[in-house]
């Protein structure tokens, strides 16, 4: 069985990292040209299938990638290559299982979702167009669960982007001719929505024969012979390294995985109850009516795809740091499972601040830029959102290292209390006609702050080690603050010489302030130490970088 030990946490985040960046460049020909050819009204459908596809996506591969990721770690730190393979195998069979239940919910009952849960008949053609996604992505997520456990990221990377790029030559290609097909008819901007989304589905297709050959080629020697139809190795006598039962396999993934799983669904559930929630409110309290209230919901869930950038960022750090702790703990190094926890969240904050900063000081350009005539309320939706997004990036990095930690349970009593909060800030507030939509990202703030707090207590109050918050957060803090400063002066200045009017107008002043704010962060960042020498060592070329930037 090939191994791959050549990567420590760090190095797997950056890879992760570089993928993350490739999908969302990737990601910005989707979604951006897409909320352009659906509008504000059809977007509104393909946000609402998303959001009730991410609720199954979540209860599938959230907890139980993440559960077989640990338990594959823990094997691999003790040396148990047998008990790895056999986790595989199990896990493989357990979240298909759970992706045929999936699919079958999405593909037989489209319309009640889309009518009764979503409140938006019109999306019910986008949830079935997504059924068969749900399937193929659970099948996949057993293959990540394996590699990341081993601590190998490439594979993971490489396969994300391969899903993404098909995603989106497919799903435009599909959304343009559907459109076109249907053009002049009610059925016009439903039915582009669906093609769009299928994409997601011949993208997670290619996703899975990719993991199949990669795990063939590189992991599956010990496998061969059970694969081939002779006696499984793994539970001969002649095997002197025990491996544990199928059922006491199953049991460990639920018992690791459920709590997590349930945790992180409540925050796919929030997605989708904010569709249902403020369509609801906003017609049937504040007064708009149903075209009215989908386009406020659809600039919102623009919005919400810039929103979602830092937190992207975020989660390949979440995903390498989990086996990366959990092997320090099974190896009783209790001592560097506290280092790897602190400098994670340090870096994690290094990233997340100045990203929201950013959103929210360049919210107008920025939503005037990539959604030319959309509703005027975008920028204001997007500063409070780019404020929320610091708190949704360090609530994630609480989570992965509480679940590393064995303290999975706690995290789920965090995001219930959060979601709670949630719902009762947009159910008052959405209701308001003067705050209508802004509502829900305000609940969204106020919610992430909640959950960060009572996160660190927990951390605080059940663990060895937890990050000493001055050492976190100071020099972030102070950068951001700098670069922020930077990006608001250099766009005023820049504008004010420029025409505007015009997406040339908004360009060049947006461009100039992303670039002189760059510069200024990084230079702050190196001059307060927030990110040294010894950090980027851990990085791939992180050296190379260090000696350019004279860092000490």
């Amino acid at each position: 069985m090939a191994k791959n030990k050549g990567q420590n946490y760090l190095h797997g985040a950056a890879i992760l990292t570089v993928g993350v960046i490739i999908m969302k460049i990737l990601g910005f020909f989707y979604k951006i040209p897409l909320g352009n050819i659906l509008g504000d009204e059809g977007y509104s459908m393909f946000m609402g299938a998303y959001n009730i596809y991410f609720i199954f996506f979540t209860l599938a591969t959230a907890g139980f990638p993440v559960a077989m990721s640990r338990m594959v770690a823990e094997a691999d730190a003790n040396g148990r290559a047998r008990q790895e393979e056999k986790i595989f195998r199990v896990a493989l069979v357990t979240f298909t299982g759970i992706g045929l239940l999936f699919f079958a919910i999405m593909f037989c009952f489209p319309n009640w979702l889309a009518a009764v849960y979503l409140e938006n008949p019109d999306a019910a053609p986008s949830v079935r167009a997504m059924a068969p996604a749900i399937l193929l992505v659970c099948m996949v997520s057993a293959y990540r669960g394996y590699c990341q456990g081993n601590g190998n990221m490439l594979p993971t990377t490489v396969d994300e982007v391969l899903e993404v790029l098909f995603k989106v030559i497919s799903g435009l290609v599909l959304a343009v001719l559907v459109i076109r097909r249907y053009r002049g008819t009610p059925m016009a901007l439903p039915m582009g929505s669906a093609g769009a989304i299928f994409g997601v589905s011949i993208g997670s297709t290619i996703s899975l024969l990719y993991m199949v050959f990669y795990k063939r080629r590189h992991y599956d020697r010990l496998a061969a012979p059970y694969t081939a139809g002779i006696v499984d190795p793994l539970d001969t006598p002649e095997d002197d390294d025990r491996v544990d039962s199928a059922g006491k396999i199953v049991r460990d993934l639920l018992m690791i995985g459920i709590p997590i799983a349930t945790g992180a669904c409540i925050l796919a559930l929030l997605n989708s109850v904010d569709s249902k929630l403020c369509m609801n409110r906003l017609q049937s309290a504040a007064g708009f009516d149903y075209r009215q209230a989908k386009v406020l919901y659809g600039v919102y869930g623009k919005a919400q795809t810039l929103f979602n950038l830092p937190a992207a960022f975020i989660t390949p750090l979440t995903i390498s740091i989990v086996p990366a702790i959990s092997g320090s703990i099974a190896r009783n190094r209790r001592g560097e499972a506290g280092k790897i926890s602190e400098n994670s969240m340090r870096v994690a904050a290094a990233v997340c601040i100045p990203m929201g900063v950013g959103l929210a000081v360049l919210a107008g350009p920025i939503m005037r830029l990539l959604y030319p005539g959309s509703h005027m309320a975008g920028p204001g939706l997007l500063r409070i959102m780019g404020a929320a997004s610091f708190f949704v990036c360090i609530v994630l990095m609480e989570n992965a290292i509480l679940q590393a930690s064995g303290r999975e349970k706690l995290t789920m009593l965090t995001l219930i209390v959060g979601g709670v909060i949630k719902i009762a800030i947009n159910w008052f507030l959405v209701a308001q006609r003067p705050i209508n939509i802004y509502g829900a990202p305000i609940g969204t703030l106020i919610s992430y702050l909640v959950m960060a707090v009572m996160n660190y207590v927990f951390m605080s109050t059940t663990l060895d080690y937890r990050p000493r918050l001055l050492r976190v957060f100071a020099g972030p803090l102070f950068s951001s603050a700098l670069m922020g400063a930077t990006a608001w002066a250099i766009y005023g200045l820049t504008a004010r010489a420029l025409p505007g009017g015009s997406r040339l107008g908004l360009l060049l002043p947006l461009g100039a302030a992303i670039l002189a704010a760059v510069l200024v962060y990084v230079i702050a960042v190196v001059l307060s130490r927030t990110i040294t020498r010894e950090d980027m060592r851990l990085i791939p070329g992180g050296e190379k970088l260090a000696n350019l930037l004279r860092m000490r």
